[in-house]
């Protein structure tokens, strides 16, 4: 490959990996302040007792090893789609593959939160989990629910 033709390949490698982290932003939000909202909630205004907060917290440790390692496969799948857009310039099937990677390590990331909020939830009292499925639902339409 002659000088020109590498800088152009690295030029459109480049953007083509740009563009597929803006469309993987555009396509699965950052959601931290639906978790910090819910994280607000959860510690400081259901009023938990001693051993609710020492069973969350170990809920919330164990947790948070595998939201990183479900975060890291999403992150990977993306890369990878990246890698096919930038290979096939289409819809081939190369990023049709990588998309469908993409929405499974996303939806294996979506329920696994799901089962942690729901084994947080088992600890609380129905008074508590009234309000925190509020929270919940709040955290999850944006406010709007």
């Amino acid at each position: 490959m002659r000088k020109p033709h590498l800088a152009l390949g690295i030029v459109l490698a480049f953007v083509a990996a740009v563009g597929g982290v803006f469309v993987g932003r555009a396509l699965f939000p950052v959601q931290d302040a639906g978790g910090t909202a819910l994280h607000d909630v959860l510690h400081h205004q259901l009023s938990l007792d001693a051993a609710q907060e020492q069973r969350i917290a170990a809920l919330e440790t164990q947790f948070a090893a595998r939201r990183r390692a479900l975060e890291l496969e999403l992150r990977a799948a993306n890369a990878r789609l990246a890698e096919a857009i930038a290979a096939e310039h289409a819809a081939g099937p190369r990023v049709a593959a990588a998309v469908d990677q993409s929405h499974a390590a996303m939806g294996a990331l979506q329920k696994a939160t799901l089962a942690h909020l729901f084994a947080m939830r088992r600890l609380l009292r129905p008074d508590q989990a009234a309000r925190f499925d509020a929270a919940v639902v709040k955290a999850l339409t944006d406010g709007r629910g």
